[in-house]
């Protein structure tokens, strides 16, 4: 989800957004990382709710650190039956209080980690969101990105709404409300007027209800805890429950969960399967099952892909943990060269926690990630990350290794060079500040973050470590990749008019005129 923020044109417009309003995604500076900004949990007819969600939000921490909430449903109270608790901070932080958890009573719930935006931190702005409409009162949330929210929200106030928060999300709230009839058709009508990547989590008095996008590009899966129904961002929260899993939510489906059982319903004429390669590449947790298989399978095989594509000679094949682990591993088995630990992260220290002057980016890499000298020293080494952005981490962690005593250090990425921003719920940098469009020669590139050699994994074979044989068909690729390819696959009316840099979007889904 987004922040809009509606006086940034006062300071002119640095981030190439909307003349008229700021998106802050959560890229947070001197970090050379992205980040992806949700995870959504929901669980439906079962005692101690609350509890379940905040181990399931626990397991999906990953995907949202600085805020957090959880909505339950009462039905057996006589006076409030909706209970929320929303803060800033970890999970574990966040409702350890036996007081808290006490209070949200009820036998269903809905749960939400953020990334706070730039611009956007802010109480309110933490979800699940919650809003009382004619058919009844609902709580909400939401991961990933409206690409027409601007317009809409501009529309809907000049109509005489009001909005309390300043996300995208909340968008939604006020096309269920301006519409008539029952929840169901009013989801129905709301989602035929959004465009861009989103998966919601709805809880109402009688229903838990998951919705995800027309091109499934953010995740949403169904899972059982003996006779209750759950969703999740990702399979390893029904882990942490013991709960079993069923399968994804299907791209533009909407999953029904009641007391009475479970309805479906495609609600969009061609929903297509198209989801973000990063969730791949660096979002999902390792252990997590995508298309029958754990994302530590999937990054392995990216790994023995890159091999084939760019080996090295060398001593040491090492990761830039965490993500980039199993790719190094993947690399160490093709190539046959050995795998070690070569740098050692610090798991307690989530962001650079200080004002980020020149100097404390600089140790900010050092508070993170720290050598392994003794592994290093007097070796040719081959460091294995997930990907490069803008490179300003790069050019740290090879110092970093040549002062540990490196002879050489070859970089190798495992994903391709991301060129392109992201308008669907990824804080990647402007188009500007990509490092691929500043330095767009590999070997320029390499120089300029100091390695001895730099190579990236192509798309093609990251299509074929991932199961396409033949590589990326350009005409029905199998994956949201906008971010290398610039293939956009949805419309972005929000952001047509601000970057002349967009190429002609693709396999566009427009939304009808409110």
């Amino acid at each position: 989800m987004i922040a809009l923020e509606t006086n940034a044109f006062k300071n002119g417009n640095p981030d190439g957004a909307h003349p008229l309003w700021r998106c802050h995604y959560a890229y947070h500076a001197g970090d050379d990382r992205f980040y992806d900004e949700c995870a959504l949990f929901g669980i439906f007819g079962v005692k101690e709710a609350a509890k379940l969600t905040a181990l399931g939000l626990h397991a999906l921490q990953h995907r949202g650190q600085e805020a957090t909430g959880i909505v339950t449903y009462d039905l057996s109270s006589n006076d409030e039956k909706f209970h929320s608790h929303r803060a800033f901070g970890l999970v574990g932080d966040s409702f350890s209080s036996p007081y808290i958890m006490d209070s949200l009573k009820g036998n269903s719930a809905i749960g939400h980690n953020r990334y706070s935006t730039s611009g956007g931190k802010t109480l309110r702005n933490v979800q699940p969101l919650y809003a009382e409409l004619s058919c009844g009162a609902i709580a909400m949330a939401h991961n990933g990105n409206l690409t027409n929210a601007i317009k809409l929200r501009q529309q809907l106030m000049k109509d005489g709404n009001i909005f309390h928060t300043t996300l995208d999300s909340e968008v939604l709230l006020h096309l269920l409300s301006n519409h008539t009839g029952q929840l169901k058709d009013r989801i129905i009508h709301a989602l035929h007027h959004i465009t861009g990547a989103y998966a919601f989590v709805i809880l109402s008095d009688n229903a838990l209800i998951g919705i995800r996008d027309p091109l499934g590009i953010r995740p949403l899966v169904l899972g059982k805890l003996g006779d209750s129904h759950i969703l999740a961002s990702e399979t390893v929260a029904f882990d942490i429950i013991g709960a079993e899993f069923i399968r994804d939510v299907a791209p533009g489906e909407m999953v029904i969960i009641t007391s009475n059982g479970i309805y479906s319903e495609c609600i969009f004429d061609k929903p297509y399967n198209r989801p973000c390669m990063f969730e791949y590449v660096y979002f999902t947790r390792p252990d997590s099952i995508v298309n029958g298989r754990s994302i530590h399978h999937h990054r392995r095989s990216i790994g023995k892909e890159l091999a084939k594509e760019h080996p090295t000679d060398s001593d040491l094949v090492f990761a830039i943990p965490d993500s980039g682990i199993p790719s190094a591993m993947g690399y160490s088995e093709e190539t046959k060269i050995s795998y070690d630990v070569g740098i050692i992260r610090n798991h307690y220290i989530g962001r650079t926690f200080i004002e980020p002057s020149d100097q404390i980016r600089h140790l900010g890499v050092r508070m993170k990630h720290n050598a392994n000298k003794e592994v290093i020293k007097n070796r040719r080494v081959t460091v294995i990350d997930d990907s490069l952005v803008r490179g300003t981490t790069a050019i740290k962690l090879v110092e970093m290794l040549r002062n540990a005593g490196a002879r050489e250090v070859h970089m190798r990425i495992a994903s391709p060079m991301v060129k392109f921003p992201c308008y669907y719920g990824i804080d990647l940098p402007t188009h500007q500040e990509l490092l691929a469009n500043t330095i767009p020669k590999n070997t320029d590139m390499c120089k300029h973050i100091g390695a001895d050699t730099l190579e990236f994994i192509s798309i093609d074979g990251l299509y074929r470590a991932l199961g396409d044989k033949n590589g990326r068909d350009n005409n029905n690729p199998q994956y949201t990749d906008h971010y290398f390819t610039g293939d956009y696959p949805t419309s972005i009316p929000d952001f047509d008019d601000s970057d002349n840099d967009l190429p002609l979007l693709k396999h566009g889904l427009l939304s009808e005129k409110i």
